[in-house]
């Protein structure tokens, strides 16, 4: 009887050995610190980047800077708590987010308290990545074509989902490191033509700073609805415990210290890409800004076709960046709860679903500006839990 307990336990054992070896976040923990920047880069200066403006023009200047400072400020500060948590407990890696809620609420309220919230956030994030490749597209197309028959952004937003349904069967965090170097650069590329195209184009000479709505009621709304909007830019954290997670660590030398350095290195990119394009743009164009700097931009046109570009590569590694935990999360379940056999089979049919589902669901609501500041409503409650 006792040999045939520890048999079971062996085989056990051995199984949740295979499927943790199996799993994106835990199947690699070779990253090195400089991995840690250019994720959180790819995590944080996103889609978000381009509504900065608009969200000054809801502001104001004085509400508009303090908040884009505090922000950075605050997040910096929670992030490095984040880091600091995920090796708390002496031979324990929160290797997820939902450890971490599961260690401070509970194995079962942890669960539903962070989960829900995280997947609508990771789900909505690249739900709004959908819409801001498939848009980014049909600008560089309007652009470069300006005599062809319109193509409507729902095929678009379909064109962009088809890398995806390629790409997201690469297995794991480090298996897109490349993916993610190259959104990372892509960021500061095409925040410094946002705000460089605006310089070049000049103040307007009908600029005009004061609130964009008329209505006490309208301003209200635009002044909550533009939180939102810097929020959602300031997002990211869902993903750093995963992302750590992916470093190696030993008493001697915790994964705490790479991914720090990774992480001073990311703000410092963050600062660079956020502060000029919200204030230089803000200032040159007020409150006729568009909800996408970009689409306020229609010279010179091969910079603002590569702009657009830049944005299409950059949103195909945040894409990545932020589906991947969702990915862990259905596997997870999968294997762990359902008893599936890990199997590229599995992998295959669950990501392809899923890619399909948010393109699906792009398509339906392709409203940029209002998707950022209802998901982030979504999201600060998590953030304040945590």
């Amino acid at each position: 009887m006792g040999e045939d307990q520890l048999s079971k336990n062996e085989a056990a054992s051995a199984r949740q050995k295979k499927v943790e070896d199996w799993l994106p976040i835990t199947s690699s923990r070779n990253a090195k610190w400089w991995y840690s920047a250019f994720h959180n880069v790819t995590a944080m200066v996103g889609a978000g980047v381009l509504s900065l403006p608009y969200a000054m023009s809801n502001l104001g200047w004085g509400p508009g800077v303090t908040v884009m400072i505090m922000s950075w400020v605050i997040t910096f500060y929670t992030i490095w708590e984040m880091v600091e948590m995920h090796e708390m407990v002496p031979g324990k890696r929160f290797d997820r987010y939902h450890e971490l809620g599961q260690h401070a609420f509970g194995e079962k309220l942890g669960l539903w308290i962070v989960v829900p919230q995280q997947l609508i956030v990771e789900v909505g994030v690249n739900i709004v990545y959908m819409v801001t490749g498939g848009k980014s597209l049909k600008k560089i197309h309007d652009l470069l074509c300006t005599d062809c028959k319109e193509i409507r952004t729902t095929f678009w937003i379909m064109i962009f989902a088809s890398v995806h349904f390629v790409i997201s069967h690469l297995p794991n965090f480090n298996s897109i490191s490349g993916v993610s170097l190259a959104a990372a650069v892509m960021s500061l590329s095409y925040s410094t033509i946002a705000w460089g195209a605006s310089v070049k184009k000049g103040v307007q000479p009908d600029v005009d700073y004061t609130f964009r709505a008329t209505t006490s009621s309208g301003k209200v709304f635009n002044f909550m609805n533009a939180l939102g909007d810097v929020a959602f830019a300031y997002a990211g954290h869902n993903v750093v415990l995963e992302i750590q997670a992916t470093i190696p660590s030993t008493p001697e030398k915790p994964s705490k210290i790479p991914m720090w350095r990774g992480v001073v290195v990311a703000y410092i990119v963050v600062a660079i890409c956020y502060f000029p394009v919200a204030f230089v743009c803000y200032y040159i164009f007020g409150n006729n800004v568009d909800d996408n700097i970009l689409m306020s931009l229609e010279k010179p046109t091969w910079l603002i076709v590569m702009a657009n570009s830049f944005v299409v590569i950059h949103v195909i590694g945040s894409y990545q960046i932020f589906a991947m935990p969702v990915f862990d999360m259905l596997e997870t379940f999968l294997v762990k709860q359902m008893m599936f056999d890990p199997s590229f089979k599995l992998r295959f049919i669950t990501r392809t679903s899923y890619v399909a589902l948010t393109m699906f669901i792009g398509i339906c609501i392709p409203f940029f500006g209002g998707l950022l500041g209802f998901l982030e409503d979504l999201r600060l409650p998590q953030q304040l839990t945590m």
